[in-house]
């Protein structure tokens, strides 16, 4: 079965795997690209999202959305992303220009004449999401699934205990835990799961193209920066999981349990709290990954690199 999807991202490595996971699944109708600030400024991560559509031949509909958070200012991420948020490979120049329409109108209009319900897939700060949802409740009856990469149910990786996705609009992610649609939380339990290993980067090179070529550079990048930042020589790649599991929901593992998100703590602001084991006593309102098929997750992203090669 396909299903219609809006990929909200900030590319950023692991958000271009994320669109051409997108873009080469059968399973995936890809009606839209929308951007916002995270791992970049917003004008270089819109930029690459055009370039990677580029690189891959591929001619979505990319609307430009978001600089800042809900609240305060924006953030990026240089160290893990480079200065370009896309270090590592020379990438092709645009093929065709953005939408006229900004992120919250693209995805209104692409909602609005869907003939199905459709699925959203922040794999950034969730600013545009919040925004749409707020803009936009008679919409909402139209939206299947919010499935995002953001959060933890243990630590965090841009400060304790928040995670940078939420970290960077807490305000925002607050809003979409608060709306009533289904709702499918990624984090780094998971994320850090799926790691780049030189056999992952072998089995792309093994494709022996010039986009499987790229990506590998690219990684290489990415798990340079991840191991100077973090230790991590193998990095992981976040942002395609929740694709993945859109996908097919059997590639992870998830419990339906109750998640707040922390809007006011000088230590734990971003954070995002899942309640395990129900002492709270509120609602369960997302479904929270907690274990990955990391070989069924691999395959997928080998296969759509070899399909779009």
């Amino acid at each position: 079965m396909t299903t219609s999807i809006i990929l909200d991202c900030d590319p950023g490595h692991d958000d271009m795997m994320a669109i051409l996971l997108a873009a080469a699944h059968p399973n995936i109708d890809l009606l839209g690209i929308t951007t916002v600030s995270g791992n970049g400024s917003l004008d270089k991560v819109t930029y690459n999202a055009q370039r990677i559509c580029a690189l891959a031949g591929l001619t979505i509909p990319i609307g430009k959305g978001a600089n800042d958070p809900l609240a305060g200012k924006a953030s990026a991420a240089p160290t893990i992303h480079g200065a370009s948020a896309l270090d590592g490979a020379p990438l092709p120049e645009p093929t065709y220009d953005l939408s006229e329409l900004n992120a919250v109108e693209l995805i209104a209009k692409l909602v609005a004449e869907s003939p199905v319900p459709v699925t959203l897939v922040p794999t950034g700060p969730m600013t545009n999401i919040a925004q749409f949802l707020m803009a936009h409740p008679e919409l909402h009856s139209k939206i299947e699934h919010i499935a995002f990469m953001g959060g933890s149910v243990t630590r965090g990786n841009w400060t304790p205990y928040a995670e940078f996705n939420i970290w960077a609009d807490p305000e925002a992610a607050d809003v979409v835990l608060r709306s009533g649609i289904r709702t499918t939380m990624v984090g780094l339990n998971v994320s850090h799961m799926a790691l780049a290993t030189p056999e992952v980067l072998d089995r792309l090179l093994a494709l022996d193209t010039d986009l499987a070529r790229t990506v590998v550079d690219l990684l290489k990048f990415f798990a340079h920066t991840y191991d100077t930042v973090f230790g991590m020589p193998d990095p992981p790649l976040h942002d395609p999981i929740p694709v993945a599991a859109v996908i097919d929901p059997a590639v992870m593992t998830t419990a339906l349990l109750p998640v707040s998100i922390e809007l006011n703590g000088d230590l734990t602001r971003g954070a995002t709290v899942v309640d395990v084991h129900g002492i709270t006593g509120r609602d369960a309102n997302v479904h929270v990954a907690l274990d990955l098929d990391v070989d069924y997750f691999w395959n997928l992203i080998v296969d759509s690199i070899r399909d779009l090669g």
